[in-house]
């Protein structure tokens, strides 16, 4: 909390807070909880369409998927948790997005988990990363919820630390809808779940605050502890209260504790509460009041519910072994008052809780972009390079430890361009996460603007129509001119994108303060999309004998932020720009061709370039190819390096059958024919001439060799 905002409070009272009444507002204006800075900004960001049915301001969005089926999705940042403490920081990531997609009435079907870290080569990084792999694993495992997909990063900005995004959606009857505020005073206030200990006290304004360098030492006790156990039994307890019809709301107990899950609860509707916090089920002796209101300890949910219904829901709260109590109830003065053994420890206008001045930084535009020549190496070599990059490696590594299938609704696995999860005998889901910091970090209007795009792509590769977007938003300090500037733009980035494609933002995160002794991290917007797709008509990925190879789009120089010119340490370059009309019509030409059948494979371009898309290609369908790269759509005269690895947007490559040709060529402004699958190796070719052959044997050891890097046998 900054010393104006301490005067304010002061004013707003008219004097000074005790010790309870100041731990719990400085929770409510850290960053993290209140959102302070980023609010002005954040409210360019589209929120409504046709599929909207809850947008933000709840602990999940909700999207309609048909008339008897609604899907809840939220995401959420464990940042500095993470860092300090990989496995615990990862694992009540996944509880708190499980919750916050529990707390709205709905079944929690499937995780993402986009993240990144520093590079491999060190010790640390890779101590962190397996960590949080198995943080995230050993969670989702146990209370059955599959991770489906995400995205696994590694870059030098982030040496010795980690971004943890963790999205979730949840499945729902429209009728089982709970909001997460209450519309009536003299409901009570049922705490349930684990009981309440030391662990994650200042949660919320440790991660509102830069780590330091001893920070696994002097944080450790702002982090929670995990238990998984006592989750899954408190999602079927929650579900099975909800179908009663008597939770009158209900939230989870996340970042802020007690003080945040109530107060929030009840001033939305202009409400007060009583807390009663000597009865809140304590895991040690002397816990004080002040720590009560504000521990982050996992594994509880706040239910709002008559006093005549105390009875039939407590008995199921009993039935799953789970702790309940009653500590408080909703009045109707706007006040937020605490009790610790008959006496008043806390007496406050509610609204100066959960009413934050916003501030807006000190704004200052960098330009880091500059046109550089693309350095002349052999295409061998490049491709070794790009193809070597952990960021390009195959991530079955990771995903193999998930247990990706359980709840039986995986119809597309991780490894593809979305996961599909099934809904219905004819309509499935598909869920992506995606970001790109390098392009963010050259231009972070145009980086956002292809992390929708992207975003995008993979879900009509997968046949899907988008439906609805959340993102999490990973900054360095706000404090810092350059970075808030950044963060502007990235709003504008994602909101001229979302708007051209007709989507909202339904849910999402902003944090803040993401650098470690010292060192910001690039600016790291992260979006999750959401489709609707027929069962039937999702197209693979892998090539298959016999098939022509188209590309969609055009080719332009642009390897600013590629995946090459990292592997090469070239600084600088343009980032790729997102051309919206351009986008969107290859989107629809996409869908389009999918739903005709005219395409067997399709798979979007993006890192890497073309000459990923069609390795990744090979290898998914187990068959090779062989391609002029020479034919493709250029905007401008490019070298084969340049056609190869340029990460332009809007580009699609897809396989189809020779009698399919006229009509894609009909369907798309830029469509050309590269080549043909077939055999058991990879071929690039320059106006015929031979630029490079690979086996597929090859391709697969190189693609497969993560786990070398980190130290373990395959």
């Amino acid at each position: 909390m900054f010393p104006h905002e301490e005067k304010l409070i002061r004013e707003r009272l008219g004097r000074e807070p005790n010790e309870v009444e100041w731990a719990m507002l400085e929770v409510m204006w850290s960053e993290h909880a209140s959102y302070k800075s980023s609010r002005p900004w954040l409210r360019l960001l589209p929120t409504e369409n046709e599929h909207v049915v809850i947008g933000p301001g709840e602990d999940a969005g909700i999207v309609k998927f048909d008339d008897d089926t609604w899907i809840a999705v939220g995401i959420e940042s464990h940042n500095h948790p993470s860092a300090v403490e990989p496995y615990g920081g990862a694992a009540t990531g996944v509880g708190g997005i499980v919750r916050d997609i529990l707390c709205m009435g709905a079944r929690p079907m499937a995780l993402l988990d986009p993240i990144r870290f520093g590079p491999l080569e060190k010790e640390r990084n890779r101590y962190l990363f397996e960590g949080v792999v198995k943080g995230i694993a050993d969670y989702g495992n146990r209370i059955g919820v599959p991770t489906v997909g995400g995205e696994t990063e590694f870059d030098e900005s982030l040496d010795n630390y980690t971004l943890v995004n963790v999205a979730c959606i949840g499945i729902m009857k429209p009728e089982h809808l709970v909001h997460s505020y209450v519309t009536e005073a003299g409901l009570k206030l049922v705490l349930v779940g684990n009981r309440t200990g030391r662990d994650g006290i200042h949660g919320v304004t440790f991660a509102s605050e830069e780590l330091s360098e001893n920070a696994e030492e002097e944080d450790r006790s702002a982090v929670q502890i995990p238990d998984p156990f006592t989750e899954k039994l408190l999602i079927e307890a929650t579900l099975e209260a909800v179908y009663t019809g008597k939770v009158k709301a209900l939230k989870d107990l996340g970042g802020g504790g007690l003080t945040c899950a109530s107060s929030e609860m009840a001033e939305k509707k202009g409400f007060g509460a009583v807390i009663y916090a000597d009865r809140v089920p304590l895991r040690e002796p002397g816990v004080r009041p002040a720590e009560v209101m504000i521990s982050e300890s996992q594994e509880r949910m706040l239910f709002a519910v008559k006093p005549e219904d105390i009875e039939e829901i407590g008995r199921i709260f009993e039935k799953y072994g789970l702790e309940w109590a009653i500590v408080g109830e909703v009045i109707e003065e706007p006040r937020y008052i605490v009790y610790w053994k008959g006496e008043k420890v806390a007496d406050l206008p509610v609204e100066l809780l959960t009413d934050v001045p916003t501030i807006e930084w000190e704004m200052k535009p960098y330009n880091v972009e500059k046109d550089v020549e693309t350095p002349d190496i052999d295409f061998r070599e490049a491709f070794d390079l790009v193809w070597g990059s952990p960021n390009v490696l195959s991530k079955r590594w990771v995903w193999e430890q998930y247990d990706h299938e359980v709840q039986g609704r995986t119809a597309v696995k991780p490894g593809m361009d979305s996961a599909v999860l099934k809904i219905n005998d004819e309509y499935g889901l598909a869920f992506v996460a995606d970001g790109n910091p390098n392009h963010s970090y050259l231009n972070p209007y145009h980086g956002a603007m292809g992390a929708v795009a992207e975003v995008v792509r993979n879900l009509v590769s997968v046949g899907a129509e988008p439906l609805a977007l959340v993102d999490n938003l990973n900054f360095a300090s706000p404090e810092r001119p350059e970075v808030y500037w950044s963060f502007a733009e990235t709003v504008r980035g994602l909101a001229d994108a979302a708007k051209a494609f007709g989507l909202a933002y339904v849910s999402g995160n902003v944090s803040f303060y993401n650098e470690i002794a010292g060192k910001p991290i690039k600016p790291t917007p992260v979006v999750a999309g959401l489709g609707k797709v027929k069962l039937g008509k999702i197209p693979s990925m892998g090539l298959e004998e016999g098939l022509l190879i188209g590309v969609v789009g055009v080719t332009r120089k642009e390897l600013g932020g590629s995946e090459l010119y990292a592997r090469l340490g070239v600084e600088g370059g343009l980032a790729p720009r997102v051309n919206l009309d351009e986008e969107k019509a290859n989107a629809e030409g996409i869908l389009k061709a999918i739903e005709k059948g005219l395409v067997s494979s399709v798979h979007d371009v993006s890192k890497g370039g073309i000459a990923v898309a069609l390795a990744e290609m090979s290898l998914a369908g187990g068959v090779g190819f062989e391609v002029d790269l020479s034919a493709v759509h250029v905007e401008e005269n490019l070298s084969p390096l340049e056609v190869a690895f340029s990460e332009s947007h809007g580009r699609y490559v897809v396989a189809f059958p020779e009698e399919s040709l006229d009509e894609l060529k009909a369907l798309f402004r830029h469509f050309a024919v590269i080549g043909r699958a077939g055999g058991s190796g990879a071929v690039f070719r320059w106006n015929g001439k031979e630029l490079l052959r690979k086996s597929i044997s090859e391709l697969r050891e190189v693609h497969e060799s993560l786990p070398r890097l980190l130290g373990e046998e395959e």
